[in-house]
């Protein structure tokens, strides 16, 4: 469960932000990590049968480790379709967001999902932005 003892206004309202921003749930973790949770409309299944399970649509967001210049570390990763990837990988990179990951998790899916992982140092609001535009195109 979330630890929310010793945690600056300023930095909850900066988790608040951040979430909002993309547009999913944000919670904050001991540390203190902001951590943003979203799940996508996939329809897909495996082993040939349907799931909506959030461990196949899901998107995660997070920030921590805020330095006094207002950057931080700031991570993220999605599910998204095979065919998505080439565009998703272009746009962050464009973004000066570093890709960390590209790789499938389950086996006989269809249609085949991929999971991107990515990283940066820098302001979340400003990250969060840049994500926003780099995943649009994903609905």
């Amino acid at each position: 469960m979330a630890h929310k003892a010793k945690v600056s206004p300023q930095f909850k309202r900066l988790c608040t932000q951040f979430g909002k921003i993309l547009g999913g749930e944000s919670e904050i973790e001991e540390g203190p990590v902001c951590f943003v949770t979203r799940n996508r409309r996939i329809p897909a299944a495996i082993l040939g049968r349907r799931t909506t399970s959030p461990l196949v649509r899901y998107q995660l967001f997070s920030f921590e480790s805020l330095d006094s210049s207002g950057r931080a570390l700031c991570l993220g990763e999605t599910a998204l379709f095979q065919s998505q990837v080439n565009r998703l990988l272009s746009n962050l990179r464009k973004n000066g967001i570093t890709v960390t990951a590209v790789h499938n998790h389950w086996l006989f899916e269809n249609p085949r999902l991929m999971y991107i992982h990515w990283e940066s140092i820098d302001n979340p609001i400003a990250f969060a932005k840049k994500v926003k535009r780099s995943i649009a195109f994903l609905g």
